[in-house]
């Protein structure tokens, strides 16, 4: 991708809704160059292409938007992955993949981390209460949630910044820009990544745990003797690395973009200190409203028409759930941020087969953060000199920084 288009694509990813509201009122799907996609943009057109998997397969779901330079697919080339992975898997080996996952998520699992979530949340406010001002990314968002996906799929709490750093250089290397050499930085960082991952998926083959990652060693390997096949490795790093991502980032971006809106309605947030019991459903609404995981591409498997638009085999579509969740025809004022409404079922954590897994330990760190800034620092407001920029993501929207005072 030429730069010129990628600074228009970075224009629309960082505040997609114009565009998602033209596609909306427009007559079938609309041509988005700078997606390099077919733009899907209504509640239920959205929700019929995540219901037709046969017709829409997610095989190009994570397509960058950067291919990495030579000299980075090099360093690439060194580490692990490169497997099947339960996001761009379809049919039956979809679900082989997703069962440990769903297994380790499961309602059990997630309550039973709970108590863990809760002291770290108030461990990194201990932090910074004091201060008068955070910078709320940084000291809080980008690091609860890599701590409790990190505890639920079994990492030593030392290994988990690195894991993390790993994702986010996962994420610049393959949709940002970068000059060659930073590339080669952000290729050794993934790297690095990988080889703590696959130290893991070796030692729980050889000593299983009560953890996620002993879930999908078991679903790839059994129970065996013996060492596990570098093939077998190659597969459960993959797997690892798509789970602790869209673990760790996704959340962080729903817990920066929930904090933002609430701020930016300052009665809302007085009406939230006032009233806790209100908590879960301003999850719901800061989630509809301004959805972390902006949507996903998809590829047809044969002509179909969808919206009265005929598609050829192979077309691109980009399944907008953010566009869905403005949908007026579902939701009543789809542009107001009102925690006082009464949530309809909307698409931020997908739909059917795809339907994100960890969508109840995203909720739980959520509300876990809201009580404890609700109670703790309810004079919470956005700092007045320094404005909030949106991350140019579709796959983790959040802010770049988030800077908060008291």
């Amino acid at each position: 991708m030429d730069r010129q288009l990628h600074d228009r694509l970075d224009e629309l990813q960082r505040d997609p809704y114009p565009h998602y509201e033209r596609a909306r009122v427009t007559e079938g799907l609309t041509y988005v160059a700078e997606l390099d996609a077919w733009l899907v943009a209504r509640d239920a057109d959205v929700r019929e292409v995540l219901r037709r998997t046969e017709d829409f397969s997610s095989a190009n779901s994570l397509t960058p938007d950067v291919l990495p330079a030579p000299a980075a697919l090099a360093v690439l080339g060194g580490g692990f992955g490169g497997g099947p992975v339960v996001v761009t898997a379809d049919g039956a080996r979809h679900q082989q993949l997703r069962a440990p996952i769903v297994r380790g998520l499961s309602p059990a699992r997630v309550t039973a981390i709970l108590p863990y979530a809760a002291e770290r949340a108030a461990a990194l406010v201990d932090a910074f209460a004091k201060d008068g001002r955070v910078e709320l990314m940084s000291a809080y968002a980008e690091q609860l949630p890599g701590e409790v996906i990190g505890r639920i799929v079994g990492l030593d709490p030392a290994d988990v910044p690195a894991v993390v750093h790993g994702g986010y250089r996962a994420e610049e290397l393959l949709f940002r820009p970068l000059e060659e050499d930073e590339q080669v930085a952000a290729a050794e960082d993934v790297v690095a990544m990988q080889r703590i991952l696959d130290r893991y998926v070796r030692e729980r083959h050889a000593q299983p745990g009560d953890d996620l990652c002993t879930e999908l060693v078991r679903s790839v390997a059994g129970e065996g003797e013996g060492e596990l096949t570098l093939e077998q490795r190659h597969e459960l790093v993959a797997h690892l690395q798509n789970l602790l991502i869209a673990g760790h980032l996704t959340t962080t971006a729903l817990i920066g973009t929930t904090v933002l809106h609430l701020l930016r309605h300052p009665r809302q947030w007085e009406l939230l200190c006032a009233e806790p019991e209100r908590i879960p459903a301003a999850v719901e609404e800061a989630a509809r409203y301004d959805s972390a995981l902006q949507g996903f591409r998809r590829v047809t498997t044969g002509p179909v028409t969808l919206a009265g638009t005929e598609l050829p085999a192979g077309a691109t579509l980009f399944v907008a759930f953010g566009a869905a969740n403005r949908d007026s025809s579902r939701h009543p004022r789809p542009h107001e941020f009102d925690i006082t409404r009464t949530p309809e079922r909307h698409l931020a954590f997908g739909l059917g087969v795809h339907g994100c897994p960890g969508s109840q330990s995203a909720r739980e760190q959520l509300r876990l953060t809201l009580e404890e800034l609700t109670r703790r620092l309810p004079g919470l407001r956005l700092a007045d000199d320094r404005p909030v920029t949106m991350r140019p993501t579709m796959i983790h929207r959040s802010p770049q920084s988030l800077h908060l005072t008291w």
